[in-house]
């Protein structure tokens, strides 16, 4: 199975997928991952398109945070698109850039806020209230 976690930085997607990880044996990749697989991008890119295609028992999951990710994706993967408000992120970023925010950051995170919103997705996951507990339980119903 192919789950597709499709959002923005910082909206809960690596922490769902380090929950798969652990407790469904999940294989994750994160956007750009694929590189590894090949010496070349386009070689690594066919190669991805491949792995992700094939049908399997084992879970996969595929982090995305560029729209140009989507289109590693067969028809059939389950995309779930994680959600959380602005300033959830910038929150949430602002603590990866041990406490602070730098306005050109906060600028890009403001430009890029939404862009997934027309995304065809089994399912919406909103991290800004909800917790990743919920989101897990919620994110199985949807996808099994």
């Amino acid at each position: 199975m192919l789950i597709a976690l499709i959002g923005e930085n910082c909206s809960g997607k690596s922490t769902l997928a380090e929950r798969l990880q652990k407790q469904r044996q999940a294989t994750f990749f994160v956007g750009k991952d694929y590189l590894r697989m090949a010496k070349n991008e386009e070689e690594a890119a066919e190669l991805f398109r491949q792995r992700l295609a094939t049908p399997t028992d084992e879970w996969l999951v595929y982090v995305i945070s560029e729209q140009e990710q989507v289109g590693f994706l067969p028809k059939e993967a389950k995309k779930i698109l994680v959600i959380a408000d602005l300033a959830t992120i910038k929150e949430r970023f602002a603590q990866r850039m041990h406490g602070h925010l730098p306005e050109p950051v906060s600028r890009m995170l403001e430009r890029h806020h939404g862009k997934f919103a027309d995304e065809n997705v089994l399912g919406v996951l909103d991290t800004t209230t909800t917790s990743i507990e919920e989101n897990y339980e919620r994110l199985l119903a949807l996808v099994e």
